[in-house]
């Protein structure tokens, strides 16, 4: 993401490259490497952090000293950067075009930090709460914080959709959903001979 920054950079467009990262990879020497080459070439880079507390298994409590803001952290590096509640659709639309704006007015990298979480396991479509790295009661008080269910209650409670508005929506997206997975299962695998398609651009 940082190297299409430049690119974009060298090219002159109003383009801005968004990099969305996870809070554990702020753990990784690439990382500040990127961040360091936006902030030192004043790339037009939009970096926004999903911190959801874990990094597969491991909670922020055994990777980070306690009390620290990943934003305020990167601030420390020279790029403008900002958190907010990323459960609150409004105030992330808010903060993201804000940040957008500042970019493509030439102002630099941008870097923005969100406070979520993570309901299924690290990777796959299943629940891991058994396994035992965080407690029932912290995923319960999360999930009343659902961000799509927040921001239906806010739209239906301002009248701004009509219910029967986002019902009809609830369908055609299930309708969408249950379509591709049985175009997918009833798919025959690809040929080994497609293996390099489109691997390459011309």
């Amino acid at each position: 993401g940082t190297g299409l920054g430049f690119s974009i950079s060298l090219h002159g467009t109003d383009q801005v490259s968004c990099v969305f990262l996870g809070d554990g990879a702020v753990e990784e020497g690439v990382f500040y490497e990127s961040i360091n080459f936006a902030a030192l070439k004043n790339l037009p880079v939009l970096y926004i952090c999903e911190n959801n507390l874990y990094s597969v298994y491991s909670p922020l409590s055994v990777r980070q000293p306690a009390g620290r803001r990943i934003s305020e952290l990167v601030r420390s590096i020279g790029v403008e950067s900002d958190s907010g509640d990323g459960n609150d659709v409004m105030e992330v639309h808010a903060k993201v075009s804000g940040a957008i704006r500042s970019v493509r007015a030439g102002d630099g990298p941008r870097f923005l930090e969100f406070a979520t979480y993570r309901w299924r396991e690290h990777c796959g479509p299943n629940f891991d709460n058994e396994i035992g790295y965080r407690t029932e009661e912290e995923f319960l008080r999360w999930k009343e914080r659902d961000p799509i269910v927040l921001f239906e209650n806010a739209v239906k409670k301002g009248f701004v959709v009509p219910e029967v508005e986002i019902a009809e929506m609830d369908s055609v997206i299930e309708r969408e959903v249950a379509d591709a997975f049985r175009f997918a299962e009833s798919s025959p695998f690809p040929s080994p001979s497609e293996i390099f398609t489109d691997l390459y651009g011309k």
